[in-house]
């Protein structure tokens, strides 16, 4: 298998982990991911993995709902430790030895996040899934991924989404829409296309981290990204839009 990328950060959106349920976690998806991991743990890759929480609970919905914006954050944030541990007990039955850091302290369930810490874990060759988004209220678990990206020094964030890549509008609502092969971190930014938040997207690109995003839902495709196979779209520094 030849792997472009070294140690990489996949983001993967508590939606994801839905399939094609309305609520909470489908175990068939879940071990789909546990196996491409896997595959690529033994190639050689270490993996970081962020997961956000909107199959059980969403932050900003909670706030619309009238809750209090840090309160309804904080809830989102521990249904992304439930996701981080559901992820680990399907990595470990896969044979990949996975640690749970949270930015919230739960001790008797994860370790603590610790940057030296985990990067040690990935140098072992163990799967480090980051829980709790950054433990602050007000940021998203893009910008997590984004953060412990450039903590950790990866070489790549991949954005595993619904979609095939990002498009100049709504697929589901634009037979039309154009989809993008490349994009610059600029161009992203100035058009709004909401590929992350714009917080996300600033940090990578002051940190020079390339972004991929692609379909999750297509066997495979994991693998095919760290391959350097072009799926998806990338958005990168020096990259032009096409």
């Amino acid at each position: 298998m030849g792997v472009t990328y070294r140690r990489i950060v996949l983001k993967l959106s508590g939606e994801a982990l839905m399939g094609d349920l309305q609520y909470g976690i489908d175990p068939e998806i879940v071990q789909n991911i546990a196996q491409e991991v896997a595959n690529i743990v033994a190639s050689g890759v270490q993996v970081a993995i962020v997961v956000g929480g909107g199959n059980i609970f969403r932050g900003i919905k909670g706030a619309a709902a009238g809750m209090d914006r840090a309160t309804a954050d904080y809830i989102g944030m521990i249904a992304t430790v439930m996701n981080s541990m559901t992820l680990q007990d399907a990595l470990e039955r896969n044979g990949v030895p996975t640690r749970v850091q949270t930015a919230i302290a739960m001790q008797e369930v994860a370790e603590p996040y610790i940057r030296r810490r985990a990067i040690r874990h990935l140098e072992k060759g163990r799967v480090v899934i980051f829980g709790g988004g950054s433990g602050n209220p007000f940021f998203t678990t893009d910008t997590t991924a984004a953060l412990r990206a450039a903590e950790i020094g990866a070489a790549v964030l991949f954005k595993a989404t619904k979609v095939d890549g990002v498009y100049d509008s709504d697929p589901r609502s634009n037979p039309n829409a154009r989809r993008y092969n490349t994009l610059t971190y600029g161009y992203v930014l100035t058009q709004d296309l909401r590929v992350m938040d714009s917080t996300a997207i600033s940090l990578c690109k002051d940190n020079n981290i390339p972004i991929i995003v692609f379909d999750l839902s297509v066997p495979g495709n994991i693998s095919r990204a760290v391959m350097g196979e072009q799926i998806g779209t990338l958005v990168g520094g020096s990259c032009e839009v096409s």
